[in-house]
């Protein structure tokens, strides 16, 4: 590629971003940006990208809902897609997912869950309910200690 080629790309991905400040709010966002083909989206918002001049790998990308903001994680992108976004089908959801067929008849709808993101580490976090009597009980820092001292 000659510079002016270079240059003149570069103003492409500029204007396909947007303009000029919607392509800074994606590279603070995303930390690179990317010109490419839009292909779908999932039911969190999450937008779904290929570009097949890119690298084996580095040619479908997902963009994340802006409702998330900078709390994005990988477990966000539901299965119907992770097929996809990791190269293990070519063809998109709605052509190719056993699950879109399922939920598509009325009486899968009433077992199949949706997909939920990873919640650890949140308020939301599942913690089980333990019914075996504790053997340590942890130190709350309030009670006196019960060791004399010298």
């Amino acid at each position: 590629m000659n510079p002016l080629s270079k240059i003149r790309y570069f103003f492409t991905i500029i204007y396909k971003n947007g303009g000029l400040w919607k392509s800074l709010c994606k590279l603070g966002r995303f930390d690179t940006l990317k010109d490419g083909r839009y292909v779908g989206c999932d039911a969190f918002g999450n937008q779904y990208f290929e570009n097949p001049y890119y690298f084996l790998g580095r040619s479908r990308w997902v963009e994340y809902s802006k409702s998330v903001k900078l709390e994005y994680d990988a477990t966000q992108i539901t299965p119907e897609w992770f097929g996809w976004l990791h190269y293990r089908t070519d063809r998109l959801p709605d052509q190719d997912c056993p699950k879109f067929l399922l939920k598509s008849c009325c009486k899968s709808q009433c077992w199949l869950l949706n997909h939920e993101e990873n919640l650890s580490g949140t308020p939301s976090a599942y913690y089980p309910y333990d019914t075996t009597r504790r053997r340590i009980d942890p130190w709350d820092g309030t009670s006196i200690c019960s060791r004399r001292s010298n």
